[in-house]
């Protein structure tokens, strides 16, 4: 059974339509890279899956007992979110929120899997830290971390190496390769790294005038792949 699955959206917001007819579905321990030019609809994609806003049209359906709040999240980050002033465990804990409904107080499970989480990530020693003194690379763990807290089977990230130097970048698309092969947390990410895309994608959606959905392979050997990644080495 799909994960997660997409059928006849229709995107816009306000009276702008970006695109529609936009077919794909996410299987559990797929890789999916969603692709494609700036302004086409990607950011606005990634809000309906993660419920925050409808499609125009279409439907965004959930499946094997998965839930649109149960999809980890890890958002492109933002000068004023690099400059947060809370600790690595309060940003790790936070991640235990979705499930907590309206009571106030982490259990001793939440603890333990923020605690996990933050052992996976490497960032230990860095428990007690203030996240704006980390560097932009230990920041991105932190927050996978925190977005491990909320799942234990979808990622959704977005341009998670952005801002990031090549070997921390190396770094980050290492530590999520390892959770989709070994771990099975299937992954869906927005990227501009076409090259990331060959080398990790199982599977590309292109978003843009004419969506494609398909295996990399596929993709990467089609007009609209090659074209597309000839722009991008411009």
């Amino acid at each position: 059974m799909a994960l997660l699955s997409a059928n006849n959206l229709t995107l816009g917001y306000g009276d702008r339509l970006l695109l529609s007819g936009l077919n794909f579905t996410v299987n559990a321990g797929d890789y999916l890279c969603i692709v494609g030019e700036n302004g086409s609809g990607k950011s606005t994609l990634v809000r309906c899956l993660l419920g925050l806003q409808k499609p125009a049209a279409g439907v965004i359906r959930p499946g094997d007992g998965l839930a649109l709040d149960q999809i980890g999240y890890l958002p492109q980050q933002t000068v004023v979110q690099k400059d947060f002033p809370a600790t690595v465990w309060e940003i790790v804990i936070s991640g235990c929120q979705g499930r907590r409904g309206l009571w106030p107080f982490y259990s001793r499970a939440d603890k333990q899997l923020a605690r996990e989480n933050i052992a996976r990530m490497n960032l230990t020693d860095l428990t007690r830290r203030c996240y704006r003194e980390l560097s932009g690379g230990q920041q991105q763990r932190v927050l996978l971390a925190r977005a491990l807290c909320a799942t234990r089977r979808l990622l959704l990230l977005d341009e998670p190496v952005s801002g990031l130097d090549p070997r921390m970048a190396t770094e980050m698309y290492t530590l999520i390769a390892k959770l989709n092969h070994e771990e099975k947390i299937t992954v869906i990410m927005v990227t501009h790294d076409l090259k990331a895309a060959r080398e990790f994608a199982s599977h590309v959606l292109h978003i843009g005038r004419r969506p494609y959905f398909g295996t990399s392979q596929e993709y990467f050997a089609s007009d609209l792949g090659k074209h597309f990644s000839a722009l991008s080495q411009l």
